[in-house]
């Protein structure tokens, strides 16, 4: 399939619900690719593709904690679908901060998909897309990263290695023709956080999806979400350590 003005657009973590409901607003004429460890239970998510206007739909395997098979993914999009216009990193696990509390490999293994993943397939796309001379990337941050927490410090402490990591990628990429939008959402209430009680300024991932979506019409390269979430963030980054931890979360 020839590429389009456009570019193809690629959701790794094709079963993310934020992921497809990005996705969604963006499939109208274009070609999707949803990329996941078992494409072949993705029926549910390819058919809201088609709904939404796409023009074609594909599914390929990635297992992102596979860095050695990130560059061949990616090469394979490309060859087989064309040129990526908008890549969405919607991968990640919240891991059990109990449980990484007393075992390492668990801990590292949300280090692993959290941050070390998102890394390598950043940095991959980043290249071939300034190859590219053109593209976007949207990856997901927390405010969980903005400072981290005692209640989650093992997920969080992996979101502001990813935020710091995304903030520097982003001035790397200035002048390349290349756009990465991080996006920096709340608690969202969704499969990940099923029977957890919502946080103060929660959102769902339709509405994340859509604010991502607003701010990649305007070209923006942060969102919060929702919006008033940025001046909770300046409070708690200069909150007292003592007060800090024993914030639940």
């Amino acid at each position: 399939m020839k590429d389009t003005e456009r570019g193809v657009v690629v959701v790794f973590g094709g079963r993310s619900e934020i992921g497809v409901a990005l996705a969604r607003r963006l499939a109208s004429g274009a070609t999707v690719v949803l990329a996941a460890r078992r494409p072949d239970e993705l029926n549910a998510e390819v058919a809201a593709m088609r709904q939404a206007g796409a023009a074609a739909v594909h599914t390929v395997a990635f297992d992102a904690d596979d860095l050695a098979a990130h560059q061949r993914v990616v090469d394979a999009v490309v060859a087989e679908h064309g040129r990526i216009g908008t890549a969405v990193l919607a991968f990640g696990i919240l891991g059990d901060q109990a449980r990484a509390e007393q075992d390492p490999a668990h801990a590292a293994a949300i280090a692993h998909t959290d941050y070390v993943a998102q890394v390598s397939l950043l940095t991959v796309l980043a290249a071939t897309m300034r190859a590219a001379g053109t593209g976007t990337l949207v990856a997901f941050s927390s405010v969980a990263g903005v400072r981290v927490r005692r209640a989650n410090y093992v997920y969080g402490s992996a979101k502001a290695g990813l935020d710091g990591f995304c903030s520097g990628l982003t001035d790397a990429l200035h002048g390349s023709g290349v756009h990465l939008l991080l996006v920096r959402p709340g608690f969202v209430i969704g499969r990940m956080t099923e029977g957890m009680t919502p946080a103060p300024l929660s959102s769902t991932p339709e509405q994340v999806a859509e604010a991502a979506a607003r701010a990649l019409a305007k070209g923006r390269s942060v969102v919060w979400v929702p919006a008033r979430l940025a001046v909770l963030a300046a409070v708690l980054r200069i909150l007292p350590r003592a007060v800090w931890r024993r914030l639940p979360r």
